[in-house]
């Protein structure tokens, strides 16, 4: 059996440091970022899904950032393909994929041979099978996936249409439920050697007080602005149009509720999105180093090194 080739990942909830983090991994290493956040792949989405400016990035390339148009889908298979073909382009030319952010179902997209995403994606019959949750109703369309996909129907509520149609697509792509892939990528283990740094705060608290400086300094930085063009030039698609800091604000354009609402609105999902965070991460199993807070980046980035390539890692 081959040796598994070694990748890096900075993970972590909102606001926790994991950019900077990794661009001083990535110029210690010589690697390169890839980024793993649902949003960033967006273009002109830029203020309120926090990605890093020309000037941060201080020289570092990165991937997999404004690929694709707010009027587009997107899904985790997508994101798989275009993230294994990153990882291994940068691999041959013998630097180190680093991959950074906060998606965690993009990441377990990547890090695990999911065979079920290397079929990637059928728009049409995505459109399908949308339309028979609009006509005939979401129980409709989960009553489909039990029919071929029992164990997956158990699994995703009715209402969480993305999903039953992700499952349902695999089925009528591959010929194999959802399920089957599954099962086969457990028994085959990770793709690469991972080495995942989460930056977790135990002081709540002091998190939720970034997430609200950091709201602050978008809506100072114009991110009212910027998600006002996108509303106007009706850019937004289904899966754009739920991103955290658009979506509030999208309420207060469609004058369902004032700014300062919006605004508080932002903040509290913020919040909640990072506790979601933080308990996604602390029930994966791979090789993990867990970091209080990225308050002292040379510090961690010296435990990091360790950790690539030396035996300081938890499991």
């Amino acid at each position: 059996m081959s040796e598994k080739k070694q990748v890096l990942a900075v993970v972590g909830p909102t606001a926790s440091g994991k950019t900077a983090l990794s661009i001083a991994l990535a110029k210690r290493l010589g690697g390169e970022i890839l980024s793993c956040d649902s949003m960033q792949i967006y273009r002109r989405m830029d203020i309120g899904t926090a990605k890093p400016t020309e000037e941060e990035k201080e020289g570092i390339v990165h991937h997999l950032i404004d690929i694709a148009d707010p009027s587009e889908s997107f899904s985790c298979a997508d994101y798989a393909s275009l993230a294994v073909k990153a990882a291994e382009d940068v691999l041959s030319r013998g630097s180190v994929p680093i991959f950074c952010g906060g998606t965690g179902l993009y990441l377990d997209s990547a890090l695990k041979p999911e065979r079920h995403c290397e079929f990637g994606s059928d728009e049409d019959c995505r459109k399908r099978l949308h339309a028979i949750a609009e006509e005939k109703g979401n129980e409709a369309l989960h009553d489909l996936l039990k029919q071929v996909d029992p164990a997956s129907a158990e699994a995703i509520h009715p209402n969480n249409v993305k999903r039953v149609v992700r499952a349902l697509e695999v089925y009528e792509v591959t010929g194999k439920s959802k399920t089957y892939w599954d099962e086969k990528s457990r028994e085959e283990g990770l793709r690469y050697d991972a080495r995942v740094i989460c930056l977790a705060f135990r002081d709540r608290e002091r998190l939720y007080r970034r997430i609200e400086q950091r709201v602050e300094m978008m809506m100072d930085a114009g991110l009212y602005e910027e998600a006002e063009r996108l509303y106007d030039e009706k850019a937004y698609g289904e899966t754009a149009s739920q991103a955290i800091g658009y979506k509030e604000l999208i309420a207060h354009f469609d004058g369902r509720c004032s700014l300062s609402e919006a605004v508080e609105a932002i903040k509290k999902n913020t919040r909640n999105y990072a506790k979601r965070q933080l308990t996604w991460f602390s029930a994966k199993k791979y090789p993990m180093l867990w970091v209080d807070e990225c308050a002292d980046c040379e510090e961690i980035v010296k435990k990091s090194l360790k950790l690539l390539y030396g035996d300081l890692f938890m499991v």
